[in-house]
């Protein structure tokens, strides 16, 4: 498949009578978009903020109905939105328990290898603990600089400025990925073990936009933990039924 990373812009223009059969949309602005006497057949869509907006077809706004399938399928998942303390430690400890399924179960040969341009899971368990660093060393601690050298930052990281030399550049061992990641895991089972509904109040900075105008509460930095958490376990789920 030919990749085009140019950066076009087809704001507002209309296609007719184009095929885009089998054709790969990644990290593209398709907010807005209508499609009228399509052929949608087999139309996998994948993203990772779908959920905080709308998606119709043939009328019917799917995004509710997605998510409760979602939450069906993953039990526990649904508290990633709780307000309460115990909400959010029960939500942790779903999808903890979730994880540890997953990484159980992946044969060795598994661990490494990859669908297309995603992640593999190793790569994915270092996301959470960059994930882990921002939000809760970086977002709610305010560690200055909270990232494990470990970590598995996005891909657009290094256009958007950030040092990148705070990461390894060699690949860590699965053994080293595991111990990393554990440690993340309890630091944030210990901090919900005593946190009050009065702490997830606080307000703190967005630990990606310091000087943005969203300042997320110490409630909505664990949120967005929970909420990564899930939608990359289902991410690498995803792949991993494709491989085997």
């Amino acid at each position: 498949m030919t990749t085009s990373s140019e950066s076009g812009d087809f704001e507002g223009q209309a296609f007719a009578r184009t095929s885009f059969r089998g054709a790969t949309f990644r990290s593209c602005d398709l907010s807005g978009v209508t499609m009228r006497a399509v052929d949608a057949n087999g139309l996998d869509i994948d993203g990772h903020d779908i959920p905080f907006g709308s998606l119709f077809v043939n009328g019917v706004d799917v995004v509710p109905l997605v998510e409760a399938e979602l939450n069906r399928r993953y039990p526990g998942r649904e508290l990633q939105h709780a307000e309460t303390p115990d909400g959010l430690r029960e939500g942790w400890v779903a999808a903890q328990a979730a994880w540890a399924g997953v990484v159980s179960e992946t044969p060795v040969e598994l661990r490494d290898a990859r669908v297309d341009d995603e992640w593999s899971l190793a790569q994915t368990l270092r996301h959470m603990v960059l994930v882990t660093d921002a939000w809760l060393r970086g977002g709610i601690m305010r560690i200055e600089q909270p990232f494990h050298e470990i970590g598995q930052i996005f891909s657009s990281a290094e256009r958007m400025g950030f040092d990148m030399t705070i990461f390894r550049t060699d690949e860590p061992s699965f053994d080293e990925i595991m111990a990393a990641r554990a440690e993340r895991q309890q630091m944030v089972t210990d901090f919900l073990a005593d946190v009050t509904p009065e702490l997830l109040a606080e307000e703190r900075d967005n630990p990606w936009d310091r000087d943005g105008d969203w300042h997320p509460s110490v409630g909505d930095c664990v949120r967005v933990i929970l909420e990564e958490e899930w939608a990359h376990l289902r991410y690498a789920q995803r792949d991993l039924a494709l491989l085997r």
